[in-house]
């Protein structure tokens, strides 16, 4: 048995589900809300004859770890870590290295847990803190998210951490390496934190791994400071507040993102948890594929200064590099084809009213920041209106620059019609013809122009089951990882999804983690993220040579081979649903299943897209 099916053996979905589900027993299976949207009537069901779990309202389902990584955001490698750790299953056998670093990483996480501990306890206790709790009263904290957030305090002596550390046992060297310590020229050490009001920071498990430190005094600099890079720690890879924001960003479809410590945690307060901050850093690629995880609507609060302007300016240019994109086909007069890309996310800005950040206005004016979230700016509108700002648009070159500015953005817009509809409103502003700018527009969306290629003979056994479907995928792409984009935009024709982790089953899920985790890091190796029998199994796959076909074929038939395999699991879920609505009408009668047949609906249609798209792919010899 491999590791990914040991841990499904040792762990209950009913268990694991229910401490996120009040579940209520109803004959063979258990239903409650769905906690992936908001319902009434419950539509969640789990299953745990089959160990599974699905939503007829909002049509999510799967296993422990689908729901590991819907609950809490999380990619498949990191919800298998975790729930091996519960399990008590090891993912592989480690090295001596690897268990001395994970070890010291725990001692660190200990350490630092300490630490919260006794930051907190001075906050709620000591004298000397009473200027901290006056801040937190005069800034609108109550004693509850003080406690969510484990707020503390850290006296203003130059080794009253260290004493206390080193009281539980804590060297002198671990708490300089989990950043608590500061180190001088001459070996001797001081705390890092002094007389500042402390904020625990945690990873997306929900560990402390660092600590924010704000002044009480206005002569103290920095205003803020932040832990150093640690083995724990790297601020480019960390959002402030996403451990509690997960199921907030789901429920509310979307993310916002702010500035600072004090934004998220006074919007939490409010009863606004889909909010996030950096960690005084730039929007950044690893922070955006978190969220994405979670949602495809980013809205940015933004600062009405210049650098909040630049800084927002730059965090959307990084948003429109790094979020998934839809491919479509386009055509031009020669019958030619080619993609376009557009964008998978919705990416909104609120404008702050001068002088407020969201903290102070929500606390002052809760309504108008729930107006100001509703009603916030498409990026194309924002983008261009900084843009006439900052160019005179009376200028006929700055027209130009205007326009070549605004054209990616343009071409960024999945819908036709509201992609012509920001041309007008941009031409009319700048005095265009909007044919002239929408004939730039399309002439950008035939830049990848490619002849339509033959059909592709079948070389996949069609008698194979769903794992080997898997096994033939990922087998291709190891040998020709080039195929990736091209099979993505292939399914793309056909408004299909691009291939993802949810394609594989557990199992072969992890291979494909660890494929393409290795393209993104290639300075690792495979057995950094495979146990021994996963490794062995891509190992020889890797030794085994395959037909020799041309690009074209190869990438058709990978595509045909997917579209098998969605078509399969879609068969198997309408047929798990069709069996629960049966038991439903059995166990509850039939004015119970409401939500179970529009789930079924809802399935079928997908299958019948879905076999509509495989019609079009004939197998051929």
């Amino acid at each position: 048995m491999n590791v990914v099916d040991e841990v499904k053996e040792r762990l209950d979905v009913a268990d694991l589900v229910s401490r996120h589900v009040q579940l209520k027993k109803s004959g063979r299976y258990l239903k409650g809300l769905c906690p992936f949207h908001s319902e009434k009537t419950p539509s969640f069901f789990v299953f745990p004859d089959t160990q599974r779990w699905h939503c007829f309202g909002c049509n999510r389902g799967g296993d422990i770890y689908n729901f590991v990584m819907e609950s809490s955001g999380l990619d498949f490698r990191t919800a298998l870590e975790e729930l091996a750790r519960q399990a008590g299953v090891p993912l592989r056998e480690q090295t001596p290295q690897e268990i001395k670093a994970e070890s010291e990483a725990e001692r660190l996480r200990a350490l630092l847990n300490e630490a919260v501990r006794y930051y907190h306890a001075l906050l709620m206790n000591a004298p000397q803190a009473s200027a901290a709790r006056a801040y937190l009263r005069e800034r609108g904290f109550e004693r509850e998210t003080v406690e969510t957030f484990q707020l503390g305090y850290s006296l203003s002596a130059w080794d009253a951490l260290r004493t206390h550390l080193l009281g539980k046992g804590y060297t002198v060297q671990e708490q300089i390496k989990a950043g608590m310590l500061v180190e001088r020229d001459d070996g001797s050490t001081f705390d890092r934190f002094r007389d500042r009001l402390m904020i625990p920071i945690h990873d997306r498990r929900g560990r402390t791994i660092a600590f924010g430190g704000r002044v009480l005094q206005p002569e103290q600099q920095p205003k803020y400071m932040n832990s150093p890079q640690t083995p724990l720690f790297d601020k480019s890879q960390v959002l402030f507040g996403y451990h509690l924001a997960g199921r907030a960003i789901r429920e509310a479809e979307a993310a916002i993102i702010v500035e600072g410590y004090m934004d998220v945690m006074i919007p939490h307060q409010a009863g606004y948890r889909n909010v996030v901050a950096p960690m005084g850093t730039a929007l950044s690629e690893a922070h955006l594929k978190q969220l994405q995880r979670l949602t495809r609507r980013f809205i940015l609060a933004l600062d009405p200064d210049a650098a909040g302007v630049r800084g927002t300016l730059q965090s959307l240019e990084t948003a429109r590099q790094t979020l998934d994109r839809d491919w479509d086909a386009v055509f031009d007069p020669r019958g030619l084809i080619g993609y376009e890309g557009h964008l998978k996310a919705d990416i909104r800005v609120i404008t702050l009213p001068d002088g407020l950040d969201p903290d102070e206005l929500i606390l002052k004016d809760p309504a108008r920041w729930t107006s100001l979230v509703a009603s916030s700016q498409p990026i194309v509108r924002f983008y261009f209106q900084q843009m006439l700002a900052q160019q005179d648009p009376n200028e006929p070159k700055m027209k130009s620059r205007i326009v070549d500015a605004m054209l990616p953005l343009l071409n960024d817009i999945a819908d036709s019609i509201e992609r012509e509809a920001y041309a007008q409103e941009i031409a009319l502003e700048l005095g265009l013809d909007p044919r002239t700018l929408m004939d730039r527009v399309r002439a950008m969306e035939r830049a990848a122009v490619v002849r339509s290629q033959a059909a592709v003979r079948e070389v996949a056994p069609t008698a194979r089951g769903p794992s080997d479907l898997e096994a033939y995928v990922l087998r291709v792409l190891i040998h020709h990882p080039e195929l990736q984009q091209r099979v993505n935009e292939l399914l793309g024709q056909a408004n299909l999804a691009g291939l993802t982790e949810a394609d594989f089953s557990p199992r072969y899920r992890l291979i494909w983690s660890a494929w393409t985790e290795l393209s993104e890091h290639p300075e690792l190796e495979l057995d950094d993220f495979l146990p021994s029998d996963m490794l062995t199994l891509v190992q020889d796959w890797t030794a085994q040579q395959l037909p020799d076909m041309l690009p074209a074929q190869w990438e058709r038939d990978v595509v045909r081979t997917i579209l098998r395999m969605r078509e399969r699991g879609l068969r198997e879920k309408l047929q798990e649903a069709h069996v629960t609505l049966a038991t439903a009408q059995a166990e509850d009668g039939p004015t119970s299943t409401p939500s179970i047949k529009e789930g079924i609906k809802q399935i079928s249609e997908e299958l019948r897209e879905l076999q509509w798209a495989l019609a079009q792919r004939p197998a051929q010899a």
